[in-house]
């Protein structure tokens, strides 16, 4: 089954390092993030991508198109062109690089990778959230509910420290952030049947996903919602790459399922 990646966004929330790269090669741990998200998958089973790019695009064709030599050690006679490998650290990601266009937004975005899915199942997901989803699980839910569409959804945390306070005003107990505190919401990951193509017949473009073709699929009753329970975390802003990088430098990256 192919994993589509939506990687063409700008990232205007993390423009401290996305005015030089797009925002998927923001690097956690000396790798990017769209690495560590192509890891997830292939280290269950998942090595065939197809990437939408958009902003600065390139930069994502130049990284894998000299994957190869980034991760070797290598000799190279300059008189002759000649390069000789000693060494290579390569993955088994087959990855196909799709211009989507650089305003487009993602609705448009999975339209234009339709002839690249070739009527199959796919799996799609953001270039920006990592997660110890389990693949397997998820794809069963999804062919056991019939939707055409099955996202994965987590529940975030309590905004705010919860306190127990007596009438006199006494705090009794105090619970930091309560895990069951907060709502169910999208985390991306998602199980698509070909049938999603139906929802993106108009000109759409400028559309965004979750406001457009997401809302009429809910509307008519084919999104299925899978929980999951364990890890997820998107690289939203500046505080939450120095957390990732954190949680990978104390080995505490629950995403590093490989």
């Amino acid at each position: 089954m192919k994993v589509v990646i939506l990687a063409g966004g700008i990232g205007t929330r993390l423009m401290e390092e996305t005015t030089s790269r797009p925002k998927p090669m923001v690097e956690i741990a000396g790798k990017p993030i769209l690495w560590h998200i192509m890891k997830i998958y292939e280290s269950q089973g998942f090595s065939e991508f197809i990437i939408c790019l958009g902003y600065k695009g390139y930069m994502i064709k130049e990284y894998f198109l000299n994957y190869y030599l980034y991760n070797s050690d290598v000799t190279i006679e300059l008189e002759n062109n000649k390069v000789d490998v000693h060494y290579s650290n390569t993955e088994k990601f087959k990855v196909s690089l799709i211009d989507t266009g650089l305003n487009t937004n993602t609705a448009g975005r999975i339209k234009k990778i339709q002839p690249y899915v070739k009527g199959e199942r796919f799996m799609l997901t953001y270039g920006d959230g990592v997660s110890n989803i389990d693949l397997v699980k998820l794809i069963k839910f999804h062919i056991q509910s019939k939707k055409i569409v099955t996202l994965s959804t987590v529940q975030s945390p309590g905004r705010f420290g919860q306190l127990e306070i007596d009438v006199e005003g006494t705090v009794g107990q105090f619970s930091e952030k309560p895990e069951e505190d907060g709502m169910w919401i999208n985390a991306g990951y998602f199980v698509m049947e070909p049938d999603v193509f139906q929802f993106l017949n108009d000109d759409v473009d400028a559309v965004q996903w979750e406001k457009g073709p997401l809302l009429k699929i809910a509307e008519s009753g084919q999104l299925g919602a899978y929980k999951h329970r364990g890890f997820w975390k998107c690289m939203d802003a500046m505080r939450d790459r120095i957390e990732l990088e954190e949680l990978w430098n104390s080995n505490k990256a629950e995403w590093k399922i490989w």
